[in-house]
């Protein structure tokens, strides 16, 4: 159905998709719990997209919203708003408010799905610029950006990029429109708010939601997050992906694991799980041999486990890498765990209550 308005204010196809979703559900009377469950994302991101609907539209606040999105034909008579939230969409309302057909993981090497069915990228170097555009998600990337990310020092002899676009948009796009997920604008190409998931941003929404419950004393919820957001990674980032972007988001997003992990490991060690921690702990000092606080949290967990001598040769053997690759001594931490591990002083290494 058009969407027009007769207020005088901009109409709401000024709004992104899943901003007209969120105005949608808005006009029915949801409340912000109900419409993160109807749409299957963060309460917070439901308050970013509302605020930016009254922005763009001009309205005051929420009740505004909830007339406006009748005056435009948007919601229509009988469907909202309701007097009393009794729980989520019911199935037939929900149908009208779906979350993103359309999925990009880089986390990996690099995939595209519709509704759970795989595509084709085509060429590297054009899956290269549908990486760029993924990562930057949010914001438009110029074409000379596209073009120094994906190629570097070398660029193309032609102009390629704008045919790679297009190729692109035919692949991503939803019914007829070819402008259904990639937008051209003044300042250069970006995906479209609420057209497609990319499983960094889901990644950020987790480990902020791990945040969120840690501030809120639910380690556990905390730890579920995380180990969601970890899920998410399958294998090397953009693995096998040209260009110098790709190259410096890989060791970025590797690095972002990485603290991922720590969080989690430190919080379950805060929750008295350290038999659990142990193996994942081993590994990552395995692949991180010079990493002293990941060094640390292993020689915790093990003498909490009732293993000191090994809690021991994980001190001795850091030492001795960090001597030998870096030249230098253990730092203050990892040497204040070895005293206190050497002390049994429990009540020092901040685990008190825990059982050995």
């Amino acid at each position: 159905m058009p969407i027009t308005t007769t207020t005088g204010r901009p109409a709401v196809t000024t709004l992104g998709r899943q901003e007209r979703d969120v105005l949608y559900a808005v006009g029915c009377g949801l409340r912000d719990d109900e419409i993160a469950t109807a749409l299957a994302i963060p309460e917070e991101t439901v308050a970013g997209h509302l605020a930016r609907i009254l922005t763009a539209l001009g309205l005051r606040d929420r009740a505004a919203a909830i007339v406006h999105a009748f005056d435009c034909g948007l919601v229509a008579p009988g469907r909202g708003p309701r007097r009393q939230a009794t729980g989520p969409l019911p199935p037939a309302t929900a149908r009208h408010v779906p979350g993103p057909r359309l999925r990009i993981s880089v986390l990996g090497p690099l995939r595209a799905w519709r509704d759970g069915q795989p595509l084709d990228l085509g060429h590297l170097r054009q899956q290269a610029v549908l990486a760029a555009l993924a990562l930057c998600a949010g914001r438009s990337v110029s074409r000379q950006e596209l073009t120094d990310g994906v190629w570097g020092e070398e660029p193309p002899n032609t102009n390629v990029v704008p045919v790679y676009i297009y190729r692109l948009r035919k692949v991503l796009r939803t019914g007829g429109d070819l402008d259904s997920v990639i937008e051209r604008d003044r300042s250069g190409y970006r995906l479209l708010p609420g057209a497609v998931t990319v499983d960094v941003a889901q990644v950020e929404e987790l480990v902020t939601a791990a945040g969120a419950a840690e501030r809120a004393g639910d380690l556990a919820e905390a730890v579920r997050a995380c180990s969601q957001a970890l899920d998410l990674f399958r294998g090397e980032p953009l693995a096998g992906q040209p260009g110098p972007l790709a190259e410096l988001e890989r060791l970025r997003l590797t690095e972002r694991r990485i603290v991922i992990v720590q969080r989690k490991l430190d919080w379950q060690l805060r929750l008295g799980q350290h038999s659990e921690a142990i193996a994942e702990l081993s590994a990552l000092t395995v692949a991180q041999p010079l990493n002293e606080p990941v060094a640390a949290m292993l020689m915790r967990a093990l003498y909490l486990s009732g293993r000191q001598a090994d809690a021991l040769t994980v001190y001795d053997r850091t030492r001795r890498r960090l001597a030998d690759d870096l030249g230098v001594s253990p730092g203050h931490s990892l040497r204040q765990t070895h005293r206190t591990i050497l002390r049994g002083d429990d009540i020092r290494l901040g685990l008190t209550g825990t059982t050995r």
